[in-house]
């Protein structure tokens, strides 16, 4: 299995807490977007340890080990860095029969690099933004452990949308800060699923972070494809305007308004550009888990200069795919699986195609490397400056 790094927890003394909105009460789960009366004692009294022989789930580990730092410049201080690689994800599975899958997730807030000379707080699951690539494979039992960094300052759950029963696990994992508890179900559906933390206000944690996306392949797995990769959208509400230097602070007022500042694939602007570009070749197939954790706004996902050849439109894996598609509608707490041939070298950018989200943060790069086609692609005469061209 392999583990992910940790980052530590910023020191709670003396920080700032969610604009408006007190500790205590996010922490008690008192502010609106509530989702049911459960309350946390009633749910930490319903959660238990379950036992037994395990199959632990590639790239969903605990964090362990010593910070990943991200740093802009050299004149710059060191943040750290909660991007996701969108190519660390675990490979298809081969068996052909269910086992009982273990799931660790740690809830971990931190302050990290989120764009430019700019830092926000995230609350993340194992410090990373989207959480580990689950996956599964239908009649699997997965068995989930959650626990709460203990320098956290909120509770955290988690909320498997692949599971079926109350809040999809989040009625079983609700934990406080320092506190652990876990769950089973069993993957009854192939298809791709958000998870998320679900403690109220839900709206809040899933803008800063607490996000990712849970594969369960049918029985006969995925067609083969050359690359795979994890991209997940994300809003971020922040006090202070877009690019603004500094520790950002959350702004509630704007998350119940849906007027984002940032949109993000990843986690931070730049994660899948300058930072974690994603890379083929020419005459590869490339199959992208897609998915968006909001939690506000739908997506139209588009990889500019590419056609989709196949969509799994919904995430559904027992429909039909689509065919010869250019751009893909992804609603909040939606995914979506899409398929291609890398036909000619260059640079391709993934983005909304609500394109004005571009100029906040909202972009990807793959980048495809091979020899030229000029059978499909070329120029008639001198070519102009590629600077000059926004593709």
């Amino acid at each position: 299995m392999s583990k992910t790094e940790q980052t530590p927890t910023a020191d709670a003394g003396g920080k700032r807490t969610p604009s408006g909105v007190s500790r205590r009460s996010l922490l008690t789960g008192s502010a609106g977007l509530a989702l049911g009366a459960v309350t946390l004692q009633a749910a930490q009294a319903q959660a238990q340890t379950m036992g037994g022989e395990h199959t632990m789930s590639h790239s969903a580990s605990t964090p362990s080990g010593s910070a990943r730092l991200y740093q802009i410049n050299p004149q710059m201080p060191e943040h750290a860095d909660i991007a996701h690689d969108p190519a660390d994800l675990p490979p298809p599975i081969t068996r052909r029969e269910p086992k009982t899958v273990r799931v660790d997730l740690e809830t971990v807030e931190l302050e990290a690099h989120l764009g430019g000379e700019s830092v926000f707080r995230y609350w993340t699951f194992n410090a990373r933004v989207p959480g580990p690539f689950v996956r599964v494979r239908v009649g699997d039992t997965v068995e989930c452990y959650l626990k709460n960094n203990a320098d956290s300052w909120m509770a955290h759950n988690v909320d498997f949308h692949a599971c079926t029963g109350p809040g999809g696990g989040a009625v079983l994992t609700t934990s406080m800060p320092g506190e652990e508890h876990a769950f089973r179900f069993k993957a009854l559906n192939p298809g791709l699923y958000v998870y998320h933390c679900a403690v109220p206000p839900v709206a809040m944690h899933l803008a800063a972070g607490m996000y990712g996306l849970i594969l369960v392949e049918p029985e006969d797995g995925l067609p083969e494809v050359d690359r795979e990769f994890y991209v997940m959208q994300g809003e971020i509400y922040t006090e202070e305007p877009f690019g603004t230097p500094g520790l950002l602070n959350e702004s509630y007022d704007k998350l119940i308004n849906e007027r984002p500042e940032y949109f993000v694939f990843n986690g931070h602007v730049g994660a899948l550009t300058d930072h974690f570009p994603l890379k083929a070749n020419v005459g590869e197939t490339v199959r992208i888990f897609f998915g968006v954790g909001g939690p506000n706004f739908t997506s139209s996902f588009h990889v500019i200069g590419e056609i989709f050849d196949r969509v799994y439109n919904a995430a559904s894996l027992t429909s039909p795919p689509l065919t010869d598609v250019q751009t893909v509608s992804v609603p909040a707490g939606g995914a979506c699986i899409v398929e291609f041939k890398c036909e000619v070298p260059g640079r391709y950018v993934l983005v909304d195609h609500a394109l004005s989200r571009a100029e906040r943060g909202l972009a990807g790069y793959l980048i495809v490397e091979g020899d030229e086609r000029p059978d499909i692609y070329e120029a008639i005469g001198e070519p102009p400056d590629p600077s000059a061209s926004g593709h």
